[in-house]
């Protein structure tokens, strides 16, 4: 495995050779000593964080961190500052120019090595996440790639499941998991035929049932990532077509049998797919599709969630809107 890389900007030779001696042993090291000879190996090294000295000649620590932050190609480099200045003043200001932490002098190894560590694990975590929203696009897009919807529907739905998801009283965390899985329901449908897909009609009951398999076929799929993202997306993409009466799909399932996650979706994916145009009808007014969704309240919906819809019924309307404009 490719070692981390970390620059070191300190003038002392002395503090160089002591920060080396604590982390050589786990990373790849590069070194300057001033601000200027920072931003240089900035360049050409593209360290993974950055120990960054602030009382230097030519260039202090702050004015270096802040042509960092200020440079798009570097603003996302972490840097620490390791410094003899400990006044509450000088770390308020180092946070300002936008330092993750700050080390005073003189300095501990084992407390080096652990803000080392902690700080690449969070731009792990940060690389990570970028990873799963890349796999979250694909695996949304690819749902849709065969049928009539535009990327554009996932998305809405996406923000539509958000808003519900939050007026449910929903925790932050839990809205935000739900905004990136909703997109992924209609995965399964990478196993339906064209010829379903496209079908400018409605299906016949033959065909019908294999429709229906897309929620199975998703839910597979879905579930073999073992994240909580993943977990999510592979309820909902199962049981977004379950109706509150028990006359839905796949299992029949009641009430509040059906993951609250799963009703959201439905409200929100029937919501948009009424307002939006196919092969085989106009969009509906949106007055007329508010009016389903109601008219559904007890037999296809959570008639809690119907009353969540209609009470952010302006917030709503305004993603509509703006999803409509990207269109």
């Amino acid at each position: 495995m490719l070692k981390k890389k970390i620059l070191i900007v300190d003038d002392e030779p002395n503090n160089l050779q002591l920060l080396r001696q604590t982390l050589k042993d786990d990373y790849a090291l590069a070194f300057a000593k001033n601000g200027k000879e920072a931003l240089a190996a900035v360049d050409k090294h593209q360290p993974d964080l950055v120990l960054l000295d602030i009382m230097m000649p030519e260039m202090d620590g702050y004015e270096t961190c802040q042509r960092l932050k200020n440079d798009p190609a570097t603003a996302k480099i972490p840097v620490i500052f390791v410094t003899a200045m400990n006044e509450l003043k000088d770390e308020s200001r180092g946070f300002d120019v936008g330092a993750v932490d700050y080390i005073t002098k003189p300095i501990s190894p084992p407390i080096v090595q652990a803000r080392v560590r902690i700080h690449l694990s969070l731009v792990r975590v940060d690389e990570l996440e970028k990873t799963q929203r890349a796999a979250v696009y694909m695996l949304g897009d690819a749902g849709h790639y065969n049928d009539d919807n535009t990327g554009v529907h996932i998305w809405r739905m996406a923000a539509y499941s958000l808003a519900l998801a939050r007026g449910a009283g929903w925790s932050e965390e839990r809205c935000n998991l739900i905004e990136l899985a909703s997109p992924m329901h209609d995965t399964g449908k990478i196993g339906i035929p064209d010829a379903i897909l496209k079908k400018p009609a409605k299906l016949d009951a033959d065909e019908w049932k294999i429709m229906m398999t897309h929620t199975t076929i998703g839910h597979g799929i879905l579930s073999n990532g073992d994240t909580p993202l993943f977990k999510l997306a592979g309820e909902i993409a199962l049981y977004h077509h379950e109706k509150w009466d028990g006359n839905g799909y796949p299992k029949g399932l009641a009430a509040e049998a059906i993951p609250e996650s799963a009703r959201i979706v439905a409200i929100a994916d029937v919501f948009d797919a009424l307002t939006m145009k196919r092969p085989y009808k106009e969009a509906w007014p949106l007055e007329d599709a508010i009016s389903e969704i109601q008219r559904g309240s007890g037999s296809h919906f959570d008639p809690l969630l119907v009353q969540t819809f209609q009470s952010i019924l302006p917030e709503l309307i305004t993603i509509k809107e703006n999803w409509d404009a990207k269109e």
